[in-house]
Formats: C-alpha cells, structure tokens, sequence
C-alpha cells in the first residue's frame, strides 16, 4: 500500500516539478517575420549599392504604413467579430470627399470638415452593423453591397477630384519629425486607443466572445448585435481617418481612391498579424506588425524596381504562406496545452481518457493496488 501511494507522489512530482516551456504566440512570430523581412531587405538593397534605411526610405516605409495602418486597425475589430468589411475603401474615398468639401479651403472649417467625415463614416458602419446583426444578412453580402451603393453615388456625383483642404490641415499629411510623418504619431495614438478598448474594456471583452462562439456569448448574456454594430462603426470611423488622411495628402478629395484596394489588402494585414478569420482571436499589435510587413515589401520592391505584376506575385506567396503556418501551428496536436493534469497523467482537449470531472480524483494506474478506505468506498 505504501509503495503505490510512494510511487504515484513521485510520478506526480515528476511530472509537476519540471519547467512548462512558453511557446512563442502568433504576435511574437510575425514580429520575428518582421525583423527577418527587414533584415533580408537591406541586404538585398545593399548588394545594390543602395541603403534601406535611408531617410527617403524610411519616410516611404512609415508613409505607406499610416494610410493602410488605420484601415488595417478598424478591419481587425469586425474579424474579431467573425464578421468583414468590404466597403472601407469607398468609405475612405467618400470621407476624403466630404472632408474636402467641407473645409472648401476655408481653415476656419477644418474642425468642420472633420467631424463631417467621421460623422459619415460612422453612420456607413451603423448601416453595416444593423444589415448584418437586425437583418441576419452576411457580412461578406452586406458590406459588398452596401460599398457598391457608395461606389454608384460617387460615380454619378463626382467626376474626379473635388474640394480643397486648406494649407493648415495638408501638414497632417506631409509634416513629419525627422523620417518619421506626423500621421504615424496619430496612428500611434489610435493604436493604443484600440489597444485599451479591446483589452482593458468591456465591450471589447465582448467582441471576443461574440467572434469566439455567438451563441454561448448571447446564452452568457452578451448583446451580440450591441458588439457587432460597435465593431463596424470603430472600423468606419477608422476607414474615415484614412480619407481625412487621404485628403490632407492630395489636398483635395478624390473618388478614384477605392481603387487602390484597402479593403482586400487591410484584410491581408490582419489575417499577417495573426488574427484568425473565424474570429474570437487576434491583437492589434499582430496587425500593426502585419501593416509593417506589407510596407516594408512595397518599399524594397520599389526600391529594387521590381515590376508591378511581380510583386503581387510575391506578396500573394507570402500572405498564403503565413497563414499556412498559422493554420499548421493550429492543428498541430504538440501544439496543444494539456487541459487536466491528474497524477502525471495530461488530458488534452477532445480527449476520452481521463476524469470526466476534473474535480473527480483519478488514479494513474487502474490495475493497482487500493487502500482500504477506497476499497470499503
């Protein structure tokens, strides 16, 4: 009897004694993707003749990342919701308009003009989030078609450029401290506001919830249809920063912007950082690191002068090739963290060995001898 007692306390300490190692999460790897893509690119620039981090570069790098950062930020609220936005880039487009017109070249109308885009791109995602969690309509449908109806609008009331932005709010485009633009201070600035509200606030709790399993989150109390219509104006209004961005760069309005394909390439950079598309899991960080991915490419390809056929090429293998690791990390049965531990024995998730309680006591050994309490039991 003393040795079975004996010999399971050392099979449990064991067992318990020893360093659990940490694996690395998914916002860890694609900073290392990051830093790797850095490195390789200056290298390549370098064999060149040429110097990546050159301040002309740099600019572009950090230019490129604010413009698809605050997209690439809103579009990570609504994945986390198990949902999607296709039409950020006409509302980025139309939000450039509004805000163009508005100011009229007037600076006593910036404020003005400001609060007219973002007040249009959060009524768009009001609309978004009402179609999709009132209407049960699919989020995909909803928003395709909710950015077609933008897209005729702007077709039929704008040919071409429109508005003008005074001098005073073009410095939000072009003015930067050293290589670094003063928009990326303000996508800074969102970021951490993104970052605060989806993990030090409720309802950012229950976007994850809602993204993780909808119906155990509305069972649990969760207004779903609260935390969806939430995520699609956050993204709006972000897609609304972009076009006030937009703006001060052109120095007008421009309805041509919802070609540049934000809407597909922001999706890209959330599904880089990490986030999965079935939502209830992701960070913001992940998606800015993704952000930096995809400028870093753009710059080195440019750089380089690689054709423009080329380089989607290359990035299409290497946003296929992320997520592949993702998916692999995912499924990998190593992978998984063991669940119940009871007396050296781990019991992993969708396993049928172990206590179907995990407050029930269990023995390591079945076959083995049984004390006189549990034999009396």
């Amino acid at each position: 009897m003393s040795t079975a007692v004996s010999t399971a306390s050392r099979s449990t300490g064991s067992t318990t004694s020893g360093p659990r190692r940490r694996r690395l999460g998914s916002t860890g790897i694609v900073y290392l993707a990051l830093v790797g893509i850095l490195v390789v690119s200056a290298g390549l620039v370098a064999a060149q003749g040429g110097n990546f981090f050159s301040q002309g570069n740099l600019f572009y790098l950090l230019s490129q990342t604010s413009l698809l950062g605050f997209v690439a930020i809103g579009q990570t609220f609504v994945i986390l919701c198990k949902s999607l936005d296709l039409s950020v880039g006409y509302v980025v487009a139309w939000s450039s308009l509004v805000a163009a017109t508005t100011m009229a070249g007037d600076p006593s109308r910036i404020w003005l003009g400001v609060l007219a885009a973002l007040a249009v791109a959060a009524g768009v995602g009001l609309v978004n989030g009402l179609v999709i969690s009132k209407l049960r309509v699919n989020s995909f449908i909803a928003t395709l078609g909710v950015g077609l109806i933008i897209k005729g609008y702007l077709d039929t009331q704008y040919k071409g450029p429109s508005g003008e932005v005074p001098q005073a709010f073009q410095g939000f485009g072009y003015t930067r401290i050293g290589p670094v633009p003063i928009s990326v201070v303000v996508l800074a600035v969102v970021m951490v506001l993104a970052v605060v509200l989806l993990t030090r606030t409720r309802p950012g709790y229950h976007m994850f919830a809602v993204g993780g399993n909808i119906d155990v989150a509305r069972l649990s109390g969760i207004r779903t249809d609260r935390s969806i219509i939430l995520a699609h104006v956050v993204c709006s209004l972000c897609a609304g920063v972009a076009g006030l961005l937009i703006a001060a760069r052109f120095g007008t309005g421009n309805a041509l912007v919802y070609t540049y394909g934000y809407d597909l390439n922001s999706i890209a950079a959330v599904v880089l950082g990490g986030t999965l598309l079935m939502g209830g899991r992701g960070s913001i960080l992940g998606t800015v690191a993704g952000v930096l991915i995809l400028a870093s490419l753009d710059t080195v390809f440019n750089v380089l002068d690689v054709s423009p056929f080329f380089k989607d090429v290359l990035r299409g293998a290497i946003i296929i090739a992320a997520v592949a690791m993702y998916a692999r990390r995912q499924i990998d049965p190593a992978s998984s963290r063991a669940r119940f531990r009871a007396l050296g024995q781990s019991v992993r998730p969708g396993s049928r060995s172990g206590p179907a309680d995990p407050a029930a006591p269990a023995r390591e050994n079945p076959s083995a001898p049984t004390t006189g309490t549990e034999a009396t039991r």
